[in-house]
Formats: C-alpha cells, sequence, structure tokens
C-alpha cells in the first residue's frame, strides 16, 4: 500500500499555499449554503428528485430545481468519508487518500494524438487507451490512472465499455473513467468484479472509481445524477468533478465562481449521501476561467492555479478528498 508524504503538514516541511482564513473558508461556505436554499439546483432525472424529495428538499417536479435546505447540506457533509481506498489490481500500488496526503494522475478525456510511430495527428482509438494505461502502469510518479483518451473507432453507444475493457487489463493502480450513464456504470462494475473475484471482492478491494460533471451553473444532468446514484448503490467512489468557467458558465470574479463550483459539488454530495449514507465521495475540479478573447478554457493559466488551489483548501475545509485540475 502507498502512502505519499504530507504537504502542509509543520513537521513536515511540504509545501502549502494557503489562500483563505478560516473565516473567510466560513463565508464562502455560507454563500454556498444562500444559493443552494434561495436559488438551488437543476436535478434532470426524476430518481434523483424523488431521492431529494424523500431527504427534506425543496422541489419543482415542473423546473426541476431542488432547494436544500443548509441542516441538509451539512448533514450531507459531515457523512461522507474522509478517508478512502484506492485499491490496485496489485496491493502494493494501492494508494490512500487523507488528510493533505497528495497524490498524482494524469490528464484525461483526450480525443486527438500524435501518433509516436507516425507522426500523424488523428483521432485516438481503443487501441491507445490500451496503451495509455500500460504507460501510466509504468511510471511510478502517477499514483492513480485517469483514463487519459477514448476510444472513437467504436460504436458511440457502447463506448465507454470498450473503453473500460481496454484500460482495466493494462495497468496495476487504480482507475477512474467516466462511465456515460448509470447503465454503462453497471456494467463497468460487473467487469471489474470479474477481475477482483466478486463484488463482495470489489467491495473490499475497490479497484475502479467513477466521474462526472456537473453543467455550470448550477445542474447535474439525467446522466450525472444516475452516476451519482449508482456509485453509491455499489458502494464505489464517485468524484464529482465541476468544469465551471469564470466569465463563461459561472460568475467573471474568482470568488462568485468559486461558491457556483462549491454549490454543484454539495449538490452531487447531498444526492449521493440521500442515495446511501456515507457513500464515497471526492471533492473534484477542473474549473477554470475562460480566455475572453478565445472563449476557450485557460487552462494552465495564473487563475487555474489560484482557482484549484482554493478548491483544495474549500475541500479540506469539509474534510473531503479532493481531486483537482494542475495550475
Amino acid at each position: 500500500m502507498k502512502r505519499n508524504i504530507f504537504a502542509g503538514k509543520m513537521q513536515s516541511g511540504g509545501l502549502s499555499l494557503k489562500l483563505f482564513t478560516d473565516e473567510e473558508l466560513e463565508e464562502i461556505h455560507l454563500a454556498t449554503l444562500e444559493v443552494l436554499e434561495k436559488t438551488g439546483l437543476r436535478f434532470d432525472d426524476e430518481e434523483a428528485l424523488e431521492i431529494l424529495d424523500g431527504g427534506g428538499a425543496m422541489i419543482n417536479k415542473k423546473t426541476r430545481i431542488a432547494k436544500l435546505p443548509p441542516y441538509l447540506v451539512e448533514d450531507s457533509i459531515r457523512s461522507a468519508p474522509s478517508k478512502l481506498l484506492l485499491a490496485g489490481r496489485c496491493p502494493e500500488r494501492d494508494f490512500v487518500m487523507e488528510s493533505n496526503r497528495v497524490g498524482f494522475t494524469n490528464f484525461g478525456e483526450g480525443v486527438f494524438i500524435i501518433d509516436p510511430y507516425t507522426g500523424e495527428h488523428r483521432e485516438t482509438t481503443k487501441a491507445d487507451v490500451a496503451s495509455s494505461a500500460l504507460l501510466a502502469d509504468y511510471l511510478d510518479e502517477i499514483d492513480v490512472y485517469e483514463r487519459a483518451v477514448g476510444a472513437s473507432d467504436v460504436p458511440p453507444e457502447s463506448v465507454q465499455l470498450h473503453n473500460a475493457e481496454a484500460w482495466l487489463p493494462n495497468t496495476s493502480k487504480h482507475g477512474f473513467m467516466g462511465p456515460g450513464n448509470g447503465y454503462m456504470l453497471k456494467k463497468i462494475v460487473e467487469m471489474a468484479a470479474a477481475i477482483v473475484g466478486g463484488k463482495d471482492k470489489l467491495q473490499e478491494r475497490p479497484i475502479v472509481s467513477f466521474i462526472t460533471c456537473p453543467i455550470s451553473p448550477l445542474q447535474l444532468v439525467k446522466e450525472s445524477c444516475e452516476i451519482i446514484i449508482e456509485s453509491a448503490r455499489v458502494g464505489l467512489t464517485c468524484n464529482v468533478l465541476s468544469m465551471a468557467m469564470a466569465g463563461g458558465s459561472s460568475p467573471v470574479t474568482l470568488a462568485g465562481t468559486l461558491v457556483d463550483h462549491n454549490a454543484e459539488i454539495l449538490g452531487g454530495l447531498v444526492l449521493s449521501q440521500l442515495t446511501r449514507k456515507g457513500s464515497k465521495f471526492i471533492y473534484g475540479s477542473s474549473t477554470t476561467a475562460m480566455d475572453l478573447r478565445l472563449a476557450a478554457a485557460s487552462v494552465g493559466s495564473p487563475e487555474c492555479a489560484l482557482i484549484n488551489a482554493a478548491v483544495a483548501h474549500m475541500a479540506t475545509y469539509y474534510l473531503l478528498p479532493s481531486w483537482v485540475a494542475g495550475g
């Protein structure tokens, strides 16, 4: 089992960037509670609305907006685990997420590649999915694998099953992927269970986790709701990862974008915890600022670094494991 060094602990001398005081974190939290209670989130899924209604949310069935009372949000924060075991196929590749331990993964969801043999710029294939997993498995600096590319040479309605079939046999590390919807998530769980020796074994040694992204501002589409609900039901981790863009799909100010981002993640957390109390959850972010000249996400910008340092600090405030984009 791999336990990486701590960051931000005085006794270890680790790197830390503390952007907020505790009082400022509380202000962001209180602003988020106000958004969730007064504005609410749109959950575009009937089952999600039923779960939220049964848990105490105020539901408008016509608009599909759920308004979440503060007690419900704070109860959900408290019930989510602060420590996660991300099991590898080999026990020596296990990774533990807990209390400021910093780990690294590869970037995900590439759709084009420069062919390493021909130099051609082309769409990625199922073979590339397998190769990317093998490469990430070799690199010791990568603690867990996120599906790096997608297969464009398979039927789109079953692409995530092909992706899982390609990467699962080619890494000994824990793997993350977006399963597409709840149905395909259940099929991928069956694949992972076959590898480890059954669904009971998968509970003991979860080798796969799932990712889903809200639609900013303040929406969880049907597929995202299904992924959150089914992840909770099968006892596997769900990484709810906002990709808000300041000046585009969220407020132009970084503080406003942080509140929007926080509301989207905590809305996903509430759905997760109402489905199954204690469900495994990761506070995720690929939020950044929009380049207003190009109408594109400014990945690698100073704003991206600031936002994601802030997001990690917010997750620490909530005692939740976090997954954030690099600066």
